[in-house]
């Protein structure tokens, strides 16, 4: 017998566009979800990203809420609520109180961060970075293809490749990135239809052109200090306004792993001790 899903607490540690695919899946399978996030998120899909509440103080994805809370009283009452509560805390500290049955590492670092076995009664990574049996349990594959969603249960998802997926035949040349280090300023909104060479966006005045016509499907938030390279907007060239507020199909299909492994693990959740 599985256990009564409304007993597991799952704290996922990001609130970004795939963290937030997976906080809504869980959220709908009556999971208790708590997200913890920096103070300054870097989503680019912000219509699609819980973190977004840290700047507006909730943000509601298909129809689930999140709220930015500084309390366990507040947190208590946004789930009464039926909301998911967010907290801006970078090292996951609040566990300390919370003690979640499942900690989620959905910060798609790529790279070895401070999540460790010991977190939680089950720890899961998602992407790149983790290996199952060392510093998490489970690992979810996020790399589009065959393997999209993949629980594993030893060894590494597969490496990053860098390379974004393609959409309606378009690779790099949809990704808008940083020209510059410095400050980031916004000259057109997600959900704009903008055409090929056109200004959406400046660093420290230097200007970031689209190389492609399309819609814009995500952007940095205003204000934000960023890296050369650094991705800072989406062009989605196939036009369709649904798709600005609507979790993608990667990201319903990694939550839709996360699902898996803490159900699977319903013996490790009834009995941490085993």
């Amino acid at each position: 017998m599985t256990p009564n899903p409304f007993d597991i607490l799952v704290l996922i540690r990001g609130g970004g566009e795939m963290a937030s695919g997976i906080a809504h899946r869980l959220h709908q399978c009556h999971l208790r979800v708590l997200i913890t996030e920096v103070a300054q998120p870097t989503a680019v899909r912000r219509t699609v990203a819980f973190a977004e509440a840290a700047y507006q103080g909730c943000q509601t994805v298909e129809n689930v809420k999140a709220v930015l809370v500084t309390s366990v009283a507040e947190a208590l009452a946004q789930w009464q609520q039926g909301a998911i509560p967010l907290f801006i805390d970078p090292e996951a500290k609040i566990r300390d109180e919370f003690k979640p049955s499942v900690i989620v590492d959905a910060r798609m670092l790529k790279k070895s961060g401070d999540t460790r076995l010991a977190d939680a009664p089950l720890v899961i990574g998602v992407g790149p970075g983790f290996t199952a049996g060392d510093d998490v349990q489970a690992v979810v594959e996020t790399n589009r293809g065959y393997h999209l969603g993949r629980v594993i249960w030893q060894g590494s998802a597969e490496p990053d490749t860098g390379v974004p997926a393609p959409v309606a035949g378009h690779r790099e040349a949809r990704v808008l990135r940083a020209p510059t280090s410095g400050r980031f300023s916004a000259l057109r909104q997600i959900g704009d239809r903008i055409q090929v060479g056109e200004i959406v966006a400046d660093v420290d005045g230097r200007p970031i052109r689209s190389e492609i016509s399309g819609l814009l499907r995500g952007m940095l938030h205003d204000g934000i200090s960023t890296l050369v390279g650094m991705k800072v907007g989406d062009v989605d060239p196939r036009g369709e306004r649904g798709y600005c507020d609507s979790i993608s199909d990667k990201a319903r299909a990694i939550g839709g792993g996360v699902v898996e492994a803490i159900f699977h693990s319903h013996e490790r959740l009834k009995n941490p001790a085993t």
